[in-house]
């Protein structure tokens, strides 16, 4: 039988991003799959307190956290072997089938917390290959000029879907109870299977590699055979490595060898290695703060939950503001020196946060914390984008991943029995320090500092 294929895109037929339909699939995609998370983990959160003890619930909660952290660094070696297209279609249709399944479970009976555990364990576990695949995808859908922009819509994704996510979730709850936002969590998911299996991949560069010690282009002999078949005319997408004895040598290579090989890339890249460090500074300051101290700080001040609410929301249009600059722009000069000013400026703030003498200052400090940390945040995304050779990404999202959903979720209760220990002023401000070091470290690494976005 005949496949019918999909034509690569080709550099020639770049464009902006947020004008290429290509683009708008991926986008379109990943919108869907990430609102359907959030009205999953929404479900996953009022089953397993209907079902068990608080206490019982937050186990549930976070029984996913584990495989995720544990795997990652092995779903970013599968994302980097199979193609990441490939890996996230099939973790997108597992985590639908699964997420569907247990829907159908609790509309028949009350099977308990056992599913829902059982649920949350194999949605950590495919979430470990997922977010690698999610995180090296980009590279392979526009040209290297658009991933600051395409960084930045991906930015106002999460933030569109952190806002509907939550009240779909609820309105599931509503109407059905957990079973029904199950079932609307598992066909949103479905909804990106179709539009990522329509987004084409373009080819990834054969002719220039990165020297990991130098991070200088070095040549690559261009007399290796024409005539071999690529993974995208076979209906694949592009591999990492060259065609013929190189790729047949990369082919041979077990997924151990190819994670140690992942591992020794960043150990020797000049700014993916410095970056990393900061990125890990600035979540582990940050976390913590933000999910539970200001929760503790808004109960201090009588602020209440609606006074939260609003704080939320002001880092949050700070966050979306930052997003699209970088979507309108696509480009901002000086992209290391920007993004360490931004870090540094954002401690600041998060320090000054607890000392907000009202609400409507703490509002305007949030706004001011959301804006510098999202502009950080995307600038360093971008930059991991655009330094690592895409033959890497899958590995090097899933370091980054491990950094922002393994160890900086740890900083919570840590954050919070030190705020009952010390209060909250000094935890912010401590807080604060961690994360201005991230910004320290990208003004100490020469290469990291002088980073620039390619036009």
């Amino acid at each position: 039988m005949t496949a019918t294929l999909i034509p690569p895109v080709h550099a020639a037929a770049d464009k902006p991003a947020h004008r290429d339909s290509n683009v708008l699939r991926w986008l379109g995609a990943y919108t869907a799959s990430m609102v359907g998370d959030n009205v999953y983990y929404l479900a996953l959160s009022w089953a397993a307190v209907q079902a068990g003890t608080p206490s019982q619930a937050g186990l549930v909660m976070a029984v996913s956290a584990v495989p995720r952290a544990l795997l990652m660094l092995g779903g970013g070696v599968v994302a980097d072997r199979f193609g990441p297209r490939r890996v996230v279609i099939g973790s997108d249709a597992v985590r639908c089938a699964a997420v569907l399944t247990v829907a159908a479970l609790l509309f028949a009976a009350s099977p308990g917390l056992w599913l829902l555990a059982l649920l949350a364990v194999l949605f950590g576990t495919v979430d470990a290959v997922f977010m690698p695949a999610v995180g090296a995808l980009p590279a392979r859908v526009t040209g290297r000029d658009q991933l600051a922009r395409v960084q930045g819509m991906r930015g106002l994704a999460i933030r569109f879907a952190n806002v509907v996510g939550a009240p779909l979730g609820g309105l599931g709850v509503a109407l059905g109870g957990a079973a029904a936002a199950f079932g609307l969590a598992g066909l949103l998911i479905a909804v990106s299977v179709p539009l990522l299996v329509s987004v084409r991949m373009r080819d990834l560069p054969t002719d220039v590699r990165t020297d990991v010690r130098t991070d200088l282009p070095t040549d690559v002999p261009t007399d290796v055979p024409t005539d071999v078949p690529t993974d995208v005319e076979a209906g694949g997408e592009a591999g990492p490595h060259p065609m013929g004895a190189a790729q047949d040598t990369a082919c041979r290579a077990t997924p151990w060898q190819d994670l140690r090989d992942g591992l020794r890339y960043l150990r020797g890249h000049r700014v993916l290695a410095p970056l990393l460090v900061a990125i890990a500074l600035g979540d582990l300051g940050f976390v913590g703060p933000l999910n539970v101290g200001l929760t503790l700080l808004a109960e201090q001040r009588g602020w209440g939950a609606s006074g939260m609410g609003w704080v939320l929301s002001g880092f949050g249009a700070g966050a979306g503001v930052a997003a699209l600059l970088l979507t309108v722009r696509g480009w901002l000069p000086h992209a290391g020196r920007v993004a360490a000013a931004s870090i540094l400026a954002g401690s600041v703030a998060i320090g000054a946060l607890a000392y907000a003498p009202s609400l409507v200052a703490a509002v305007g400090t949030a706004l001011l914390v959301g804006l510098l940390a999202g502009l950080s945040g995307a600038l360093c995304g971008a930059l991991l984008q655009t330094q690592a050779d895409p033959a890497y990404l899958g590995r090097v999202s899933s370091v980054a991943g491990i950094v922002s959903l393994g160890f900086a979720p740890l900083s919570m209760p840590l954050s919070a029995a030190a705020i009952g220990w010390w209060g909250t002023g000094p935890v912010f401000v401590t807080s604060a320090t961690v994360c201005g070091l991230g910004g320290v470290v990208v003004l100490c690494s020469g290469p990291l500092r002088r980073a620039q976005l390619p036009r």
